[in-house]
């Protein structure tokens, strides 16, 4: 625990936010602990007893508070307060060349050929990236945008859903 966790104990104790014995916080006294914390300039906020363990850190602009019980490893999960933001998406920003139809995805023409492409490969809209094969017939899908194959979401012989991105294009 860090130097500004033990004032945070005594925060608590004078709101009277405890956990007995068989007892867990409820939702209000986890958003007055917040609120505390957030008052009084905290980053970061743990307590534990033997029956919870609270643990509050300060993201970006909200404390996140995650509640769990200590001796029940399969108790259900506890919901955070403040919301967790997603990660970024390294994929933003590609254009994304989807399966036109359900059936098997393949990267080469034939077993004993070369891919298509790989990542790294540079693309027009008339290149052919793969073939997906339904009911015996093979598809020549086309890339149908010019750019660099950046990342490829599928791999050989996988059997692919309509609509499923396959290579992920930087224009």
């Amino acid at each position: 625990m860090s130097e500004k966790t033990a004032p945070a104990n005594d925060i608590v104790a004078k709101k009277k936010v405890t956990a007995g014995e068989g007892a867990s916080f409820n939702m209000n006294e986890l958003q007055a602990l917040a609120e505390l914390v957030n008052e009084h300039g905290f980053t970061d906020f743990e307590f534990e007893n033997e029956n919870i363990r609270v643990r509050l850190s300060k993201m970006t602009s909200a404390p996140m508070v995650q509640a769990a019980p200590v001796a029940a490893p399969t108790a259900p999960p506890t919901a955070a307060v403040a919301p967790v933001e997603a990660p970024a998406d390294p994929d933003a920003g590609l254009h994304k060349i989807t399966s036109p139809i359900v059936g098997t995805f393949y990267r080469s023409p034939g077993p004993d050929k070369d891919p298509y492409v790989s990542e790294g490969s540079v693309v027009s809209s008339e290149t052919t990236v793969c073939i997906v094969e339904a009911m015996k017939l093979m598809n020549e899908i086309q890339a149908e945008v010019s750019g660099e194959i950046v990342k490829i979401y599928v791999e050989n012989g996988q059997p692919v859903e309509f609509g499923q991105p396959l290579f992920g294009v930087r224009k």
